[in-house]
């Protein structure tokens, strides 16, 4: 008879410590808190920064660091090891000591991770790399959210023939296998030397280009939770008494469901930067992506797929960037999605 008493007092007095705690503050203000009370979600954020900071850093690091341009072929040039004068491509390399080989880590400034085959400096192209492969991951992903966010208030909210044209239009997308769509994409515009559509005109080496083609191919992907979130949201009180009070169509979409299906959004959003960063170094290791004399982490694993045997971290280390940054992406999501659900596990305490 002890226990259940117990029971009976704790419950009570957990449930009033979280109503007290939660009285004045805004749903957005408890989000905040309950993401400060997850530190597993605050240290992948962290890391997330700090790859952004040091990729940022790309110029200054070559620049006053490395003393080196990571883009010029540097095949006949030599650096200094241990008080040693070496060449950068040395020669008699491999397992039979023969033909040539790019000079290992240093461990040092210049040359912190070798050179590749052409005699540039690992580091800071994988630095530089990162700049280009973040870049277009945000870019991309930001514009596949803004439009699955239009697409999906606008289908959600009117239905009927609107609805049915924009589901058969993600249906139409979504019934590609996403890398072919995308690899067919690019092979036709990087044919065609870019993309004309009429007095616009995209140069086929700019970043705008795996930018377009990604943030398309995944917009079903974000359109159809977002569709779904606003037929939840559209048959609620607070947007019938709207209707009924004779507010206007688009007052109701952006002042009404679009602040209740933000979090949805806020959620995706990280993992879409997760999904198109693996996607552009996918596509740019196919050598469809991002094009020469630009580098990216897909472009420097494809550079570093010939000497694997020889110098394998030329490839690894962009592959360690790229599974870091969407590691820390992933459980970034998971801890917003965590934060922003009232009915997470994670207790507001004092």
């Amino acid at each position: 008879m002890v226990a259940p008493s117990n029971l009976e007092v704790e419950v009570p007095a957990v449930l009033g410590q979280i109503s007290a705690e939660s009285v004045g503050r805004s749903p957005w203000a408890l989000a905040a808190r309950r993401l400060a009370r997850n530190k597993i979600a605050l240290a992948a954020l962290a890391l997330f920064l700090l790859i952004v900071g040091v990729s940022l850093a790309a110029p200054l690091y070559s620049r006053y660091v490395a003393h080196t341009d990571p883009f010029e072929t540097n095949i006949s040039g030599t650096t200094v090891v241990n008080g040693k004068r070496v060449s950068v491509i040395q020669q008699g390399g491999g397992a039979l000591g023969l033909g040539e080989v790019p000079i290992g880590p240093t461990w040092r400034a210049n040359y912190f991770l070798g050179a590749d085959n052409l005699g540039r400096d690992v580091m800071a192209r994988v630095l530089y790399g990162g700049r280009a492969s973040l870049e277009i991951g945000v870019a991309s992903a930001a514009l596949c959210c803004l439009l699955a966010m239009v697409a999906g208030l606008v289908s959600g909210f009117f239905g009927g023939v609107t609805d049915s044209l924009l589901s058969r239009a993600m249906d139409l997308i979504w019934a590609f296998p996403v890398y072919l769509l995308a690899i067919s994409i690019a092979t036709v515009l990087l044919t065609n030397g870019g993309l004309k559509v009429g007095p616009i005109s995209v140069d086929a080496g700019s970043f705008w280009i795996p930018i377009l083609i990604i943030g398309i191919i995944y917009i079903p992907y974000v359109a159809r939770p977002v569709r779904g979130e606003v037929l939840r949201v559209r048959q609620q009180e607070f947007v019938q008494a709207a209707i009924a009070s004779g507010a206007g169509n688009w007052r109701i979409l952006f002042s009404e469901i679009l602040p209740n299906i933000a979090t949805t959004l806020i959620v995706l959003f990280p993992l879409i930067i997760a999904t198109t960063i693996l996607t552009e170094s996918a596509l740019s290791y196919l050598s469809i992506g991002v094009q020469p004399p630009a580098a990216s982490w897909g472009t420097i694993i494809d550079d570093g797929q010939a000497l694997l045997y020889t110098r394998p971290v030329v490839a690894i280390a962009p592959g360690i960037m790229i599974v870091l940054t969407v590691l820390a992406l992933n459980v970034l999501g998971d801890g917003l999605r965590d934060a922003l659900d009232p009915r997470a596990k994670l207790r507001i305490k004092g």
